[in-house]
């Protein structure tokens, strides 16, 4: 069978090949959004497991509307709301390590960036859930404002409104920040 990719998936005959195929294309990514979203390895685990079950169950309902990430995703945002609200979870854990590290020129530098990179996502971690979950879905899953507001069930308009308000309180958080290590 010929496919071209991911969205073709979710019209093939045997609903465990497109399974299969929306893991390999998307475990990673839905695994992450979980993480963002419960802040705790566990859930995000239990989660993104969880998302794929759905997606095998309903797989044939899937209408095309989206595409098919931003349907895993939905599913992955549902789940997590659902968990946050038996679990009560309140806290913020920073982040360790989620993100491959790029490859430094030296120890020193390789140290500042994986630093910086902790300070960002400590911070983005910090936002309300409305802000850091269009900041998200904006800047590390690349999703467009109409992908946004689909999955996120809001207008266009919040969704610009939402993600302006997200920068400039990222804005100011590193300002504060850096202004706290000088």
């Amino acid at each position: 069978m010929n496919m071209n990719g991911p969205a073709d998936l979710m019209i093939v005959e045997d609903p465990r090949l497109a399974l299969q195929g929306l893991m390999g294309s998307y475990a990673q990514e839905v695994w992450n959004f979980a993480f963002f979203l419960t802040k705790n390895k566990e859930a995000a685990d239990d989660i993104s497991q969880e998302v794929f079950i759905k997606a095998y169950e309903h797989w044939g309902k899937f209408e095309r509307r989206s595409s098919p990430k931003t349907w895993l995703l939905a599913i992955t945002r549902n789940l997590c709301r659902n968990w946050s609200k038996s679990h009560g979870v309140r806290k913020v854990v920073l982040m360790e390590n989620i993100f491959a590290q790029s490859t430094a020129s030296s120890a020193e530098n390789e140290y500042l960036d994986r630093l910086q990179l902790q300070t960002i996502w400590r911070l983005v971690l910090q936002l309300p859930a409305k802000y850091r979950e269009v900041l998200v879905l904006d800047a590390h899953y690349g999703l467009g404002y109409a992908e946004i507001a689909q999955l996120l069930a809001i207008s266009e308009g919040t969704v610009k409104s939402r993600i302006h308000r997200a920068r400039k309180r990222m804005e100011k958080a590193m300002e504060g920040e850096f202004r706290n290590e000088t």
